[in-house]
């Protein structure tokens, strides 16, 4: 009986011991590096349609903004308090160009080029 007891004992404190280790440190670490995660926009191309997604962890302001060629201001938003932000810009119906999509937050400006033919 005391030996089952002891081996009982045993087990126990090598389950609590292993549950411990498991979500000790070796967690926090993980989480810390997750939190340090700089992504940046994703551009896709589909035709004549740009899309943008970027994602805004720290629900900073972000501004988007389309130059033509000629270095002209086509387009201009800001957006403020999104954590994702979505955006297709549309050249459809844009005159024959090189537009340059210009994204920018608070980890950095990010530039996208597209040609309207």
């Amino acid at each position: 009986m005391k030996s089952v007891l002891k081996n009982i004992t045993v087990a126990a404190v090598l389950l609590v011991g292993a549950i411990g280790f498991a979500n000790g440190p070796a967690k926090s670490e993980v989480e810390k590096s997750l939190i340090a995660v700089e992504l940046d926009p994703v551009f896709v191309k589909k035709g004549d349609t740009l899309f943008l997604n970027l994602l805004n962890l720290s629900l900073e302001k972000v501004t988007l903004k389309v130059y033509d060629s000629e270095g002209r201001l086509v387009f201009s938003e800001k957006i403020e308090g999104e954590v994702v932000v979505e955006k297709a810009f549309n050249f459809e119906k844009a005159f024959e160009d090189e537009y340059t999509v210009v994204v920018a937050d608070s980890l950095g400006t990010y530039k996208e080029k597209i040609s309207v033919k």
